[in-house]
Parts: structure tokens; sequence; C-alpha cells
């Protein structure tokens, strides 16, 4: 790696682990992976503790603001196994934008409509340390979104009256997991991160 001010890496989070450093003692935690992290490394949002995938973290305090919290919005996918074969119908809804309840508040919220198609489980898919019975009636969707509310994909499927059994985020924009396996890290040089999440004022 050439040398830069800030620097910035790519985990696929594991099943059952926290977007964090710090918290419960018996909660798995960042800091159990192996790998040495440099001082001030913070993750870019967050996935929930049974979420896994794509998680960004870097050095650079202004990324955060950049991504999830300017004007421009930022594509982002996600493969998601739920539990019932989805009507064509349910799909539309998704599709279209449905109401969920927003955190901390009664206010109901409808979801800016997105891109949903269901797919065939990936026959490359790392395993989650979680067992599902496949005999189950279960569909796998794919979903690219460019909002990211609290718990927003599981309470959008619980809408339509699904269970989110598994959800993993495979990309932001042109950046993705390719690869990496559960746990592990993959460090990028700034220009390239920057360029693959379509970031141009970033310097």
């Amino acid at each position: 790696m050439t040398e830069a001010s800030h620097r910035y890496f790519v985990l696929n989070k594991p099943y059952n682990m926290l977007s964090q450093f710090i918290g419960p003692a018996d909660a798995r935690k960042l800091d159990e992976l192996a790998f040495d992290f440099p001082e001030g490394t913070h993750p870019i949002g967050r996935l929930d503790g049974i979420s896994e995938g794509l998680l960004l973290l870097t050095t650079n305090k202004k990324v955060t603001r950049l991504l999830f919290q300017g004007e421009t919005t930022h594509k982002r996918s996600y493969l998601v196994q739920v539990y019932k074969v989805v009507s064509p119908e349910n799909l539309q809804r998704l599709r279209e934008g449905v109401a969920i309840r927003i955190r901390g508040t009664e206010e109901l919220y409808v979801t800016a409509p997105c891109e949903v198609e269901i797919v065939e489980k990936p026959t490359n898919l790392f395993q989650s340390g979680y067992e599902f019975d496949e005999r189950i009636p279960h569909t796998w969707l794919l979903i690219t979104m460019t909002e990211g509310k609290f718990r927003q994909i599981r309470k959008m499927v619980t809408a339509i009256n699904h269970r989110c059994q598994r959800l993993i985020r495979l990309s932001i924009e042109e950046l993705s997991l390719e690869d990496l396996q559960p746990g592990q890290v993959r460090e990028m040089e700034e220009e390239t991160f920057f360029r693959q999440l379509k970031i141009d004022n970033w310097r």
C-alpha cells in the first residue's frame, strides 16, 4: 500500500457480531477480528448484529458524512432470505414503497421506491453460522436501495407479512465484497475507495 494520511478497509462482517469495537462484554465485536486495525479506525455506518456482509472502516472521520449524510444518494445492494414464497403483488409493494415505523417514534414512514427481484440462492454463498432448513418455503431477494434507516429492510419485509431470515450487504455502489469470507478484511487505496463509492468531493 502507498502511504496516505488515512486508511480504508472493507470487511465481510460475520453473523452475530456487532459493528463496533467497544460494547457489551458478552457480545462479539470488531476487536476480536484477526486484523491489526490502526488507532482511530471506525465503521462507516452499521449493520445490526445478525446481519452480514459489507462493512466499511476507515480512520477518515469525514467519510460517513460524504457517504450517508450528504445530498447525493448512494446505491446499496442486499441479498435477503425471507420465510415463505413472495408473491408478485408483495414484490411490487416493496418496489413502490411500504410503511414502516421510524426508530424512537410512532411515526409511519413510506420507504422510497427501490429495485427488488427474486433470485436463486448463490451457489458460492458463504456459510453464516445460522442453520436453516432449506426444505422450509422461502425466497431469496436482491434489493438495491438508496436509503438505510434503522433495520429498514427487516421492517420492509415484515410490512408484507414475511420474516427476514438472512440479510447480507453485497455492495455500496461499485465497491463490493468480491471473494471476502466472513471475518476477512481487505485494505484499499484511497483513490480506488472513493472512486468505487462514486464520491467525487473527498479531497
